[in-house]
């Protein structure tokens, strides 16, 4: 009885995750699920790390999260999560003439950790190149990667120079200066990627990865982010 109870339970969450992701907007408040963090982005990067390559303005006031960068950028959710969860933020690419106003990589890690230091993702210090991340078991999307030509899922195995791609898509891609409403959904071998109410990616992991940090990853561009929300469902 115990086991059909759970097995139950594990359906019945993994349903209500599934309705959660392809429902309301970003930020509304749910039935039957608790908000596990949030931040709104108006008293500052407390809650989260920043790691650059090459220097860059990352701040966080007024309801933004704005990244503003000439190179790699890596902004972490100082708290790691674990699944079942739907991971919820808004982000705007600028394109107003500025010097960083490239228009490309909307990124994410999640479940993300370093295999150097498994216990602390914050031990193994990473000054914001991609190739310093190669040691992160984590889940990746390049949404509008490469000057917005390609968006990609990866799964990485903490190996360097070993970056396996589970999807390779040519669009969808980034609309400059529109909203792009993400939500990830990570329950147990489920992981799917969405983007203003379209499923971009679908995948079912065999060894998944059920917990780890979050983070905003981009390079060469500005964005502007807000409504950042996790959600679990009730048991």
């Amino acid at each position: 009885m115990t086991t059909t109870r759970r097995a139950f339970g594990a359906l019945a969450a993994g349903a209500a995750l599934t309705a959660l992701a392809a429902g309301t907007a970003v930020g509304a408040p749910r039935r039957h699920h608790r908000l596990i963090a949030r931040d709104d982005f108006r008293h500052g990067l407390g809650q989260w790390a920043v790691e650059l390559e090459r220097g860059g303005t990352v701040t966080a006031s007024h309801g933004v999260l704005e990244v503003d960068v000439p190179a790699g950028a890596t902004v972490w959710f100082k708290r790691p999560l674990e699944g079942p969860y739907v991971l919820e933020y808004v982000a705007t690419p600028v394109s107003a003439g500025g010097v960083n106003d490239r228009v490309s990589d909307l990124n994410n890690f999640w479940n993300a950790v370093d295999v150097r230091s498994p216990d602390d993702l914050f031990a193994t210090p990473r000054g914001g190149a991609l190739a310093e991340y190669d040691y992160l078991r984590a889940y990746y999307v390049g949404y509008g990667a490469n000057s917005n030509t390609t968006t990609r899922l990866r799964r990485y195995v903490g190996e360097a120079g070993v970056r396996p791609l589970v999807h390779d898509y040519t669009e969808p891609l980034l609309v400059a200066n529109e909203p792009h409403h993400v939500r990830i959904v990570s329950d147990g071998s489920t992981v799917r990627w969405w983007n203003n109410g379209r499923l971009v990616f679908d995948h079912t992991d065999p060894e998944p990865y059920t917990r780890g940090h979050f983070a905003f990853r981009t390079t060469w561009s500005h964005f502007r982010i807000g409504s950042f929300r996790v959600w679990s469902p009730i048991p």
